[in-house]
């Protein structure tokens, strides 16, 4: 099959089903040429003649040694959640003060490393993670900007378990609460975090950029009450095109607005910053990834039809998680009349396996090829082992050649962190 993907950010033509007679599925891959020029779209786009830029790439969409090389090759700054991703960024030598360590529960390990590795930036969730991030900075004599997470309580309009800053939500601080209050203060007293300035973010699979808009608002009016210029980090959760019914911005468009709704809400409130970030991850990864399975059995059964493939949740959790929705293509079947209305159904032994429902395919058989498009976020990063399957292997094409960067996981990966029965000690 060759197919140029239907949202645009697909760049190069891409056969599935050579890939996978190569690579076996199910199968993760990549269009390396979609995500540059995303990227490139990013920091050619948002831009200002009044404060500084920056773009972070959210590593938690998807990371692998390749991609974070990749980022890492095309100038941009890192979002990292968790010790494991920092260890991805120190293995291919990123630049650590370009490093910005996310996370409501940061252990004292995962700080600690942060502090020896020389991380530019923590984004501190609340009081008792500035507590601890200034006593141990302090015993390393270690030097670190932070960001206040602020909860502003904006509602993104999406999956209530991807909106981060209802007022219910874990992520952050009441712009008025005494904790932010008591977070200030002790910054301003630290001889090791500097104090450095404030993050929000609103959600994620965001289309109506009115919310940032209102977001800008009510950051600067946090912002009012400092006297000196600070950063400005809005996130991001910017959408990408899943179906048909899906309208994201245009990368471009969306930069100018993100620009225009600070520059804006600054001269309303009267207030300065040196710069502004923007975090974007699945808008650069989304789109350019696609999954290949394999068609095993075909299923009728009085009110619909199945075609079993040979993943399902464990390589893609977002349709059980969140009832997310995706297109797919039958490869090599692509022109073909789509006669059959089915649901894609995961081989796990869960109900809730399904990957597409209710969906308008072309009749197929054991052993077709499917692709199901705009997996590239969050599909690895969630992948699991459940029911002891094996994580697919992820494949970067680019320039219409392709290369193995994560190899498929074997049955002696997943015994290798068990231990031999050597007894039970006494406590």
């Amino acid at each position: 099959m060759v197919r140029a993907f239907f949202s645009g950010n697909m760049k190069q033509k891409i056969d599935f089903g050579k890939l996978a007679d190569k690579f076996g599925t199910p199968l993760y891959v990549y269009d390396v040429n979609g995500m540059t020029d995303k990227i490139r779209a990013y920091k050619d786009n948002f831009k200002s003649d009044r404060f500084a830029t920056k773009v972070l790439y959210a590593s938690k969409a998807f990371s692998c040694d390749a991609m974070i090389r990749l980022v890492k090759e095309e100038g941009l700054c890192l979002d990292v959640v968790s010790g494991g991703e920092l260890h991805v960024a120190e293995r291919v030598g990123f630049d650590m003060s370009k490093v910005y360590f996310h996370g409501n529960n940061k252990s004292r390990a995962e700080l600690e490393y942060a502090l020896r590795l020389g991380v530019g930036t923590v984004i501190v969730d609340n009081f008792g993670e500035l507590t601890l991030l200034e006593k141990l900075a302090k015993e390393s004599g270690k030097k670190v900007k932070a960001l206040f997470r602020l909860n502003i309580g904006v509602d993104a309009h999406t999956h209530k378990y991807i909106s981060t800053t209802l007022f219910e939500s874990k992520f952050g601080m009441m712009p008025a609460s005494e904790e932010f209050r008591n977070c200030v203060a002790l910054a301003r007293q630290s001889g090791n975090v500097e104090f450095d300035g404030l993050h929000c973010h609103i959600g994620s699979q965001v289309f109506d950029t009115a919310a940032y808009k209102l977001a800008a608002e009510k950051m600067a009016a946090v912002l009012k009450q400092f006297t000196r210029p600070l950063t400005l980090n809005m996130g991001g959760g910017f959408g990408v095109r899943y179906t048909a019914d899906d309208t994201p911005a245009a990368t471009p468009a969306l930069c100018r607005d993100m620009v225009s709704y600070v520059e804006n809400a600054l001269d309303n409130a009267g207030v300065k910053i040196k710069e502004l970030l923007i975090e974007p991850g699945r808008s650069i990864a989304g789109e350019a990834g696609s999954t290949v399975y394999t068609v095993g059995f075909v299923k009728h059964i009085p009110t619909k039809t199945f075609y079993f493939v040979d993943g399902g949740m464990t390589d893609n959790i977002r349709p059980a998680l969140y009832q997310a929705k995706y297109d797919c293509d039958v490869v090599g079947k692509e022109s073909a009349e789509k006669t059959v209305k089915v649901t894609v159904a995961g081989k796990c032994c869960e109900s809730g396996d399904l990957l597409i429902e209710d969906i308008m395919l072309p009749e197929a058989e054991s052993g077709d090829r499917l692709v199901v498009y705009t997996t590239g976020a969050y599909g690895y990063s969630m992948s699991s082992n459940y029911n002891k399957a094996c994580v697919p292997a992820v494949v970067f094409v680019k320039d219409g050649m392709a290369r193995q960067v994560v190899r498929r996981q074997t049955y002696a990966d997943l015994a290798a962190c068990d231990t031999e029965d050597s007894g039970y000690e006494v406590l």
